[in-house]
This record gives structure tokens, C-alpha cells and sequence, in this order.
């Protein structure tokens, strides 16, 4: 069991002749970004990775030089390494983590009493 719970979790450098797994589905990720570049053209990178199927992005605050967005990443594959150097070489820092999914099937948050 432990194995394959290891072997899901592997994230190496492609570039190196290492193969990437991952069983991530979705991030939902609090990010501080710039105004530039655009929400589409971050989005548009965003989408280009491998793995990668869906992306939204959502604005909820502006400042004078930066933007909080709500980032919501969405495929089969994801590898949240290569997600946030997208996120860092745009000149954004993630804040926090609110969703990760993974698995071989995409979980939706059920309401409960606490909600």
C-alpha cells in the first residue's frame, strides 16, 4: 500500500530523463500577483502545462500594484511544482492552498451541519 501511495506522489524534472506522476486533480490556490501580466495571459500559461486541462481565474481584490485571484486548476496530472514556478516566474507568490484533490475521481465538497 505505502508503495504506491510513494509512487503517486513522485514529482521529478523531466527535462532530466525522470518521469513525472502525479494523481492531482484540482488546486484551488490563493495567489498575490502583479497587474501585469493579465489574468488571461497567466491563465493561458497555466493551461499549457502538462496535465493541465482547465483553468480559472478570479479576481477578488485590487490594489494599486498587485491583485489577489482565486486560481483554480483543474486535470489529470497535475504537478504543483511546475504550477508555482509559472506562478513565481509571473511575479506572484502563493498565499495558501484552499483545495487539493486527488485521486482517480474528482471529490466536490458535500454541505454538512458545520456549514
Amino acid at each position: 500500500m505505502w508503495i504506491s501511495q510513494v509512487f503517486n506522489n513522485v514529482s521529478s524534472d523531466m527535462r532530466g530523463g525522470k518521469t513525472k506522476v502525479s494523481n492531482i486533480r484540482r488546486l484551488v490556490l490563493d495567489v498575490l500577483k502583479p497587474h501585469e501580466p493579465s489574468i488571461i495571459d497567466l491563465a493561458q500559461q497555466l493551461s499549457n502545462l502538462e496535465g493541465v486541462d482547465a483553468v480559472n481565474i478570479s479576481i477578488y481584490e485590487i490594489d494599486r500594484k498587485v491583485e489577489n485571484a482565486k486560481i483554480t486548476v483543474q486535470g489529470n496530472n497535475i504537478i504543483y511544482d511546475e504550477v508555482l514556478t509559472v506562478i513565481q516566474d509571473n511575479g506572484g507568490a502563493v498565499h495558501s492552498i484552499d483545495e487539493a484533490v486527488a485521486g482517480t475521481i474528482i471529490l466536490d465538497d458535500v454541505p454538512t451541519l458545520q456549514d
